[in-house]
């Protein structure tokens, strides 16, 4: 083990030391159930609070939340080709039910595209019904072989939104604006900087026109995959016949997107900002943003300093999340560890010299400095430290992304010697073919992340395909990932 009472360092092994940072955070827990997940209180705070900003962006585009059924019949994902190939390996089916074999067996949803849009089929009729903004909220399980807290287990929880349209170009629109809320959200509340673009051919979600991602890229310059957003085009639609009366008077086939973020976003949320004391929580998803921390020795000390404690969570409790941390069998350095683990962002340490000069000691999580501020200026004080943490955070995160992103990449032997050191993103010219896709995957165990926007490129036009020398069609993000 390392240093720090036990947490591995980040540089001697970050899977190690992301391990044992959930665990003392008390994020999450391993089930007896192989490849599943406990989420503990401290963990689900987050998700919930993931939940509840994500949950009015979706509403202030018109989105709506329903809910369907965690059993689809194995018929249902048997009518899309591509769904099927590409969820077929992590299917869980039910067989068996009330003592009896059942007539048809039953699928645990992997996703939930093929019963969604068969019950849209039953709804729309008309062009005057669509369209259908739909999300859900829900768990989905995938029997996954090889499982890791938060980002890869064999069932997780994530929000699915599924969307009908009348035209090619309005599915196109949602798939895009959706992909813009997900960036948006990533930013301002995970204090993740994100790249958004295009999936190639083969990491297109199964039986989708076009994938779009969101890809963050963690502190051990590794990516991950935070969200995606498909325009599913009509394939679904044919499947399930979801046609409706257009205005001209023909009968047409709708046009579907799906979208999902998952619990895979607290993973992204510790990978990003954590350090070798464990978690960093960005303030905006901290479910206690700041914790007062009483010291006293005597009896007397004891009650003055917890007035003065309780009174500070007083006046700022409607501001922020706070809490008063006054367990009497338990030393303040113990405290100041477990907040720390937690990634609370701010602690607040009172004590009887703090209560005689009218002031209490604030400590930054993520810089770990501590600066004295008198009582009477800590209600304006507080918010203000808590925006410039979180505004912060994401600086930091945005320039440990730029600094292991490789713009100037034109040999193959180049861009094999970065991922034989410390990697990061990679972009590079293109040929299109799947053949140097595999190559490098092959080789390497790197892949296209995304066929990048255009913000994200710095004005690159290369000339030829780093892999195979020849034309470039596109520049493409190359990383290892999660």
């Amino acid at each position: 083990m390392g240093k720090n009472k036990g947490l591995t360092p980040q540089a001697e092994d970050f899977s190690a030391w992301y391990n044992e940072a959930i665990q003392k955070a008390e994020l999450a827990d391993h089930s007896p159930v192989r490849g599943c997940m406990v989420i503990r209180p401290w963990g689900y705070r987050i998700w919930e609070l993931m939940q509840r900003d994500l949950d009015a962006r979706f509403k202030e585009t018109g989105v709506e939340n329903a809910y369907f059924p965690v059993f689809i019949p194995l018929s249902f994902i048997e009518r899309e080709k591509e769904h099927l190939e590409g969820f077929a390996p992590e299917t869980a089916v039910v067989t068996h039910a009330g003592g009896k074999p059942l007539e048809e067996p039953l699928v645990v949803r992997p996703t939930s595209e093929t019963i969604i849009y068969d019950m849209f089929a039953k709804w729309v009729q008309s062009y005057r019904d669509l369209p259908i903004l739909i999300n859900q909220w829900a768990n989905v399980v995938r029997w996954e072989m090889r499982t890791r807290l938060f980002l890869r287990t064999s069932e997780f929880l994530w929000q699915e939104g599924h969307t009908a349209h009348a035209t090619e170009p309005e599915a196109e629109e949602r798939t895009l604006l959706i992909l813009g809320v997900y960036r948006e959200f990533m930013e301002e509340y995970l204090a993740l900087p994100v790249i958004t673009g295009l999936k190639s051919s083969s990491e297109t979600f199964a039986g989708a026109l076009r994938t779009y991602s969101c890809e963050g890229l963690m502190r051990d310059n590794w990516a991950l995959q935070a969200g995606t957003s498909h325009n599913l085009g009509q394939n679904f639609a044919k499947q399930f016949e979801l046609k409706y009366l257009a205005e001209s008077g023909s009968l047409e086939y709708a046009w579907n997107t799906s979208w999902g973020v998952s619990t895979r976003l607290i993973g992204g949320l510790i990978m990003t900002h954590g350090d070798d004391q464990g978690v960093v929580c960005p303030p905006r998803l901290a479910p206690r943003q700041a914790v007062v921390v009483p010291i006293w020795k005597s009896d007397e000390d004891r009650a003055r300093v917890l007035e003065v404690a309780h009174g500070i969570a007083r006046e700022l409790g409607d501001a922020i999340r706070i809490h008063v941390d006054d367990r009497d069998k338990m030393k303040p350095g113990a405290k100041y560890y477990e907040w720390e683990a937690k990634g609370v962002p701010l602690r607040l340490e009172v004590g009887p010299r703090d209560v005689d000069q009218g002031h209490v000691m604030t400590a930054r999580r993520d810089r770990r400095e501590k600066v004295p501020v008198k009582l009477e200026e800590l209600a304006a004080d507080l918010p203000q430290r808590l925006e410039t943490i979180q505004a912060e955070l994401l600086e930091a995160a945005r320039e440990r992304r730029e600094a292991s992103s490789h713009r100037d990449v034109t040999t193959y032997d180049r861009f094999r010697e970065i991922y034989e050191g410390d990697g990061g993103f990679v972009y590079a010219g293109w040929c299109g073919s799947a053949a140097c896709e595999e190559k490098v995957k092959a080789d390497t165990k790197v892949t296209i992340r995304v066929l990048p926007d255009e913000e994200f490129l710095g004005g690159m036009t290369p000339e030829t395909c780093v892999v195979c020398g020849g034309k470039a069609q596109s520049v493409a993000a190359w990383a290892r990932a999660y």
